[in-house]
């Protein structure tokens, strides 16, 4: 197949397969990042004089919008952060994402050969959604097709930002396939009539405890290795 091809955006050329969109989620599905979000979350906080592991951002936060995850973490030390928090987060996240970020192994050699139309839609803020593409070398693969957790009311696990990529993509949820790390993602996914994947290959997750916990979201599969999605697609079950 042309590369040209396997990498369009368009969803026309795919329009008699089962699937006719698959929606990435971005942490932890497309790039490496949750180690690296999850320590300097806890480091910033920290420094504002709110102690909580990296551990526990991960277990509690994972798939959620820094605003909801900020939002929860005020409520529960029942004290409020600085105006400026959320901004001045987003910007040490990106300045460790400049020495540290990698994406998820194999992701570029399945993009490569998927050819189906495909964007992203991630908690993530657009100016992170964005720079973490570009410093993993995805953003070709994946650009102008990005959909941000601000641009609708609700974030994950509502159904709003996979329905608003979806509507903006041109593709009937039906036929959209989602692939998600994060149990609020696979809620989500699910909420909003398509089929979800759950991914288990990033460094932060222990298969044998976390695809459990996809599954129990709701997951209508599992795969830990990136490079298999294109064939799990073409074996899915046309009448799922």
């Amino acid at each position: 197949m042309d590369l040209a091809a396997a990498r369009s955006t368009s969803i026309g050329a795919s329009s008699e397969g089962r699937f006719a969109l698959v929606i990435f989620d971005l942490d932890g599905v497309l790039v490496d990042s949750e180690p690296i979000s999850c320590r300097v979350t806890a480091a910033v906080l920290a420094e504002a004089g709110v102690q909580i592991s990296e551990t526990e951002i991960g277990e509690r936060f994972l798939g959620v919008s820094t605003a909801a995850m900020l939002r929860e973490i005020e409520a529960g030390h029942g004290r409020q952060l600085p105006e400026a928090f959320q901004e001045a987060l987003r910007t040490r996240v990106l300045r460790v994402f400049e020495e540290e970020l990698l994406p998820v192994a194999g992701v570029g050699v399945m993009l490569d050969a998927l050819p189906l139309g495909r964007c992203v839609a991630s908690s993530s803020h657009p100016e992170r959604i964005r720079r973490s593409l570009e410093l993993t070398g995805l953003i070709d693969r994946l650009a102008p097709h990005l959909f941000s957790a601000t641009m609708v009311e609700r974030g994950k696990p509502a159904p709003d930002l996979f329905l608003l990529a979806a509507a903006e993509m041109g593709a009937d949820p039906a036929r959209c396939l989602v692939i998600e790390d994060s149990e609020a993602g696979v809620q989500a996914g699910k909420a909003a009539g398509m089929t979800v994947f759950g991914f288990t290959g990033a460094s932060h997750v222990h298969a044998e405890t976390h695809a459990p916990r996809l599954e129990a979201a709701g997951a209508d599969a599992l795969f830990g290795d990136m490079t298999a999605l294109t064939g799990l697609i073409d074996g899915w079950p046309a009448n799922t």
